[in-house]
């Protein structure tokens, strides 16, 4: 068992901008998945882990450029994925890991990576375990530019459907099980 609150602030400056906006998108995160997965015991999710990874998932986010959400770092902002899974990697913690790397959109194939040139590590990024797709797919409902606000399917889809169909599809699919 971890304290995801003591591991980010090892990285965050405790009540800094950042901070403030990355515990806030994490903490939303966290309480849609976790009532989610109260509303489905049957699928016999870990909601222990759920609660640690999903407070952790955007650990990465300082070392990215994106000065709209206090990001100051040098790669960019679709690398903060994989960046913070070598930091909970570094910790110790390589199941969280898989979260970061494989929450971003509805997670990112290899074809993907190569079609469009991304400057990402040439390996899947889409989420397997249950636990990886119910983070990936609650943290779809919350930017971190608009805090306290919650987006609607409707338009979450129209984001994602800019993506192709197979990222519509994977949250569709997703849709109906976890709703």
């Amino acid at each position: 068992m971890i304290d995801p609150q003591q591991l980010i602030e090892k990285y965050y400056e405790a009540g800094s901008p950042l901070y403030q906006v990355l515990i806030t998108h994490s903490r939303q995160v966290c309480e849609k998945a976790l009532r989610i997965a109260d509303r489905h015991p049957e699928l016999s999710i870990d909601r222990r882990f759920v609660e640690e990874a999903a407070m952790l998932h955007d650990i990465g986010i300082f070392r990215c450029h994106a000065p709209r959400i206090h990001c100051f770092g040098e790669a960019q902002y679709i690398e903060h994925g994989y960046l913070g899974a070598d930091l909970l990697r570094s910790e110790g913690l390589p199941r969280h890991a898989l979260v970061a790397e494989r929450h971003t959109g509805t997670g990112i194939s290899v074809n993907e990576i190569i079609r469009n040139k991304l400057p990402l590590p040439l390996r899947s990024m889409e989420p397997e375990s249950l636990e990886e797709q119910l983070i990936c797919y609650a943290d779809k409902f919350y930017s971190k530019t608009r805090l306290g606000s919650e987006h609607s399917v409707e338009k979450i889809k129209q984001d994602l459907a800019r993506f192709g169909s197979g990222a519509l599809a994977r949250f569709e699919a997703w849709q109906a099980m976890f709703s």
